[in-house]
């Protein structure tokens, strides 16, 4: 039995560092270059799978390289891939820009044609065979999905980044709603955090966070209403940051953590994960956050030591038994 199943458009996230943007039609030097793995529920999977969870993912990549890259660096992270079909076109691939100056970001991003899915391509025994559904959106494959996985008692995870109808109306079906201060924003005109939670925890799900930035994260769940500020690191990237945050949330739900207890968890994963480049290199393990929560100090011997592995580009792509 796995703990967590997860469907994306995965994708390879080629980011690039900036001390600030340049003017239209001026130049600037770039910091730092990384290749890494890309998506939602993808990266929330590598950060589940690091801290020690079962996970597989399902989905379609291109015959690329980029697809090569992607289904890789999941086995590079402990993940099941068995159930990953390749079909014949591009891989999804984004160019992440991110400054420090003001701390924002920009993403340029290609719909790959070979990872579209389908229903046919979920493979319906892996799915019902988890005790957790990582879903990011609600359209007609994963509303299939998700009724499949229910009727097994698999619990329904939503990482809901952007708003949607389509979200909204999926919320009876949803166990488990962490929505980003976007989707809080396009909701709600006021900061009354938990009446507001509670809103969202009456159309059906039974745990309700938001994550706020800087500003750290609210939720509600029966076991009542919290709010908790973020930690303060040194922050080098912001990319993935709402995505790790999420796997690492999971993780402290498979671990029996209270909801507010999980959440701080999970925001220490995400601090961890912001001190370095791009989505994934900076993802810590279980010891670094046990840690970094204990005393606030951070390990960064196996994180830099991925730092440099990503510098590589997409050669490791091609090497066997490279981990």
């Amino acid at each position: 039995m796995y703990d967590v199943v997860g469907i994306d458009t995965s994708c390879v996230d080629l980011n690039i560092n900036l001390d600030s943007y340049p003017a239209a039609g001026a130049n600037a030097d770039i910091k730092n270059t990384s290749w890494q793995g890309g998506g939602k529920v993808a990266s929330g999977m590598v950060a589940c799978a690091r801290l020690g969870a079962k996970c597989a993912m399902m989905g379609c990549v291109g015959d690329d390289i980029f697809g090569k890259f992607i289904v890789h660096d999941f086995k590079k992270h402990g993940i099941d891939t068995s159930t990953i079909k390749v079909k014949e076109g591009e891989s999804s691939f984004s160019v992440v820009v991110s400054e420090r100056e003001e701390g924002s970001r920009t993403i340029l991003h290609r719909s790959g044609s070979g990872a579209r899915y389908s229903f046919d391509d979920i493979d319906q025994e892996l799915l019902t065979s988890a005790k957790y559904f990582f879903i990011c959106q609600a359209d007609d494959v994963i509303n299939r999905a998700v009724d499949t996985a229910r009727n097994a008692g698999v619990k329904i995870f939503i990482d809901a980044d952007g708003y949607s109808d389509a979200i909204m109306a999926m919320l009876p079906k949803i166990d488990v709603f962490v929505g980003s201060e976007f989707f809080y924003n396009a909701l709600f005109s006021d900061n009354n955090y938990e009446i507001n939670c509670r809103k969202i925890m009456a159309m059906g799900p039974q745990i309700v966070v938001f994550t706020l930035g800087d500003k750290g994260c609210t939720g509600v769940s029966g076991e009542g209403f919290f709010k908790l500020p973020a930690f303060k690191v040194d922050v080098v990237d912001t990319v993935g940051a709402g995505d790790v945050f999420h796997g690492g949330f999971l993780n402290g739900l498979l671990a029996g953590r209270t909801v507010e207890d999980a959440a701080r968890f999970g925001s220490a994963v995400a601090a961890i994960k912001c001190t370095r480049i791009g989505g994934r290199a900076g993802v810590p393990d279980m010891d670094t956050v046990n840690r970094f929560l204990q005393d606030g100090f951070i390990d960064y011997g196996a994180i830099d030591a991925r730092v440099k592995y990503y510098e590589r580009g997409l050669e490791h792509a091609y090497i066997n038994g490279d981990s």
